[in-house]
């Protein structure tokens, strides 16, 4: 006989055990984060290629430029987008 109470239990077992894991896991990520954030910066400061700098790092064009930005290097303003010619 199934004990509903029982089944409950067990899941909110498995719940709670994979909530401590994403919360460390998202903890971890934020750390690493940060590390990437200063060493890109690092990487810019010293002269390497931003192109270079966002492949390493994974990530896009905009966080990139986000973390240049505060960390006061120079970063152009977007160009604005092209206009579609008419056919």
């Amino acid at each position: 006989m199934d004990i509903p109470e029982i089944e409950q239990a067990e899941a909110l077992r498995e719940v709670a055990a994979l909530g401590v894991q994403r919360a460390n896991a998202l903890a971890e990520a934020e750390r690493i984060g940060a590390e990437l954030r200063a060493a890109a910066v690092r990487a810019a400061e010293l002269g390497a290629p931003r192109t270079r700098i966002k492949e390493l790092a994974h990530v896009s064009p905009s966080t990139l430029y986000a973390w240049f930005d505060a960390a006061g290097l120079e970063v152009r303003a977007k160009r604005p987008a092209a206009k579609k010619k008419a056919a």
